[in-house]
C-alpha cells in the first residue's frame, strides 16, 4: 500500500469516527422524541374521524345529504352522446312560382332564398345493454326552416322544437327486450327526416311527405329473435296525431326486421288507425336496401294506405327506388325516382297543411326524379349540388304548370 494511499484512509476515518461517536450518543433521545410526537399525531388523527364519523352521522339524520348516491346519478358528462348537425341551401324553381312558394315541395319554401334548413342536436345516454336490466334515453331538437314539418308540433307550442325523445328500457328476457316511450318517429319511411345530412340526395321525396306519418308520443318494443329477424310492435296516438293526442283514438304498428345478409335488409310492415267519426286509416308496406358492391347501394320503398270516413273510402300508393355510386370515398353521385298514385284526391290526413297541390280534379299522380352529387370534401362536412324534376297529371298542379326542375346545392356539417 502506498503512502498517498495511507493518508487518505486516515484522513477520512477520523471524522467518521467522531461523527459514529456523537450519534451513538444522542441517538436514544432523538429516536425517542420521533416516536412521542407519532403517538400523539396518531391519537389526534382517531379523535379527528371520530368526530367526522359522528357530524356525518347526524347530517344523513337530518336529511341533507341522502344516505346512498341517486340510483340514475350521471357520473360524468364522458357518459352523455352529444351529435347533430347544421345545414344551409340555396334552390331554384325554374318555373318561377309567382308567390314565391314552390307547390309540393317541402324544403327551402321560399323559392330563391338562402335557408338554414336545418339544426339538430341529439343527446343520448350510452348505447342501453340487452344482456341485463339497463336503462337510457334519446333527445333530438330540430330548428330552422324545415323544422315546422318534421317537428309535427300540433297544438302544443312546448313540443315545437322536439323531433324525438323517449326513455329506454331493456328487459333482459332472451336476446333483450327492447322498450321506448316517448315521442317517436315514423316506422314508415325509408328516407330519414335529416334530409342531406343522412340521406344520399339533399331534398326528401315525395313518399317522405305523401305516404309517411310524422313524429308521434306512444310506446313501442323490439325483439330480436336471431341477428336476422327482429320484431317491433307500436302503440301511439296516432298516425297523424302528433305529440298530444285531442281525442280518444289511437293506432297501432308492426314492423318485421329481416337482414338476410349482411349486405341486404327489409322491413314489411303494417298499421291501423281508429280514429272517431268512423275515420280509420290502415296500410301496409315495405323499405328495404341491398349494398351490391362497396361503392354500388340501392334502396326501396313501397307503400299502401286506405282512408276510411264513413261509407267514403279512397287508396293511394308509392313506389320509389334510390340508387347511388361512390367513384372515391370523397365523390359519388346518388338517383332517385317516385311515384305516387293520388295524393291529393284521397280522404284524410294524406296531405298535411303546405305542401298540397291547388286543383280541381279528384284524382291524379305525383312523380319526380332526383339527381344528386355528394362530394364530401372533409369527413364532417357534406356538399350536396341536386337537380330535381317533378311532374304531375293534377291541372295546373304545380304552380299553374304540370312539371317543373328545382335546382341548387345544400351543405350540411355534422357533429
Amino acid at each position: 500500500m502506498t503512502k498517498k494511499t495511507r493518508n487518505w484512509k486516515s484522513s477520512h476515518l477520523v471524522p467518521a469516527a467522531c461523527i459514529g461517536t456523537v450519534l451513538l450518543a444522542t441517538g436514544t433521545p432523538v429516536f425517542g422524541q420521533a416516536d412521542a410526537r407519532l403517538d400523539k399525531l396518531e391519537k389526534e388523527n382517531a379523535a379527528l374521524l371520530k368526530r367526522l364519523d359522528s357530524l356525518e352521522g347526524m347530517v344523513q339524520k337530518e336529511g341533507l345529504t341522502p344516505s346512498a348516491p341517486p340510483p340514475f346519478l350521471v357520473k360524468s358528462l364522458s357518459e352523455l352522446q352529444i351529435s347533430g348537425f347544421v345545414q344551409a341551401s340555396y334552390f331554384y324553381n325554374l318555373a318561377n312560382p309567382k308567390d314565391g312558394v314552390s307547390d309540393a315541395y317541402l324544403w327551402n319554401s321560399q323559392d330563391k332564398s338562402f335557408s338554414l334548413n336545418k339544426v339538430k342536436l341529439t343527446v343520448a345516454s350510452k348505447p342501453v345493454a340487452s344482456d341485463k336490466w339497463d336503462a337510457g334515453f334519446k333527445t333530438s331538437l330540430m330548428f330552422g326552416e324545415d323544422a315546422p314539418q318534421l317537428n309535427t308540433p300540433g297544438n302544443n307550442t312546448s313540443f315545437n322544437d322536439v323531433r324525438e325523445a323517449y326513455v329506454e328500457l331493456n328487459v333482459p328476457i332472451g336476446t333483450g327486450l327492447n322498450i321506448k316511450a316517448g315521442e317517436l318517429i315514423s316506422l314508415l319511411n325509408y328516407e330519414s327526416g335529416d334530409g342531406g345530412a343522412a340521406n344520399v340526395n339533399f331534398s326528401q321525396g315525395n313518399q317522405w311527405w305523401f305516404t309517411g306519418n310524422g313524429p308521434s308520443a306512444g310506446v313501442q318494443g323490439t325483439y330480436n329473435f336471431t341477428d336476422k329477424v327482429g320484431l317491433t310492435l307500436r302503440a301511439d296516438n296516432g298516425l297523424f296525431q302528433g305529440p298530444v293526442d285531442n281525442n280518444e283514438g289511437k293506432a297501432v304498428s308492426t314492423s318485421l326486421n329481416l337482414k338476410p345478409t349482411s349486405n341486404f335488409w327489409v322491413n314489411v310492415y303494417g298499421f291501423y288507425d281508429v280514429q272517431p267519426a268512423d275515420a280509420n286509416t290502415k296500410g301496409f308496406g315495405t323499405i328495404g336496401g341491398v349494398q351490391v358492391t362497396e361503392k354500388l347501394g340501392t334502396g326501396f320503398e313501397f307503400d299502401y294506405f286506405n282512408f276510411a270516413n264513413g261509407h267514403n273510402a279512397s287508396d293511394l300508393w308509392s313506389i320509389g327506388g334510390w340508387v347511388w355510386y361512390d367513384f372515391t370515398p370523397t365523390l359519388g353521385v346518388a338517383f332517385r325516382g317516385d311515384y305516387i298514385s293520388s295524393p291529393d284526391g284521397v280522404l284524410g290526413p294524406a296531405v298535411r297543411p303546405g305542401a298540397g297541390i291547388t286543383t280541381t280534379d279528384n284524382n291524379g299522380n305525383l312523380a319526380s326524379l332526383t339527381l344528386t352529387l355528394n362530394w364530401k370534401p372533409m369527413p364532417n362536412l357534406k356538399v350536396q349540388p341536386e337537380i330535381r324534376w317533378d311532374t304531375t297529371s293534377y291541372k295546373n298542379g304545380l304552380d299553374g304548370d304540370q312539371s317543373r326542375f328545382i335546382i341548387g346545392a345544400g351543405i350540411s356539417y355534422l357533429f
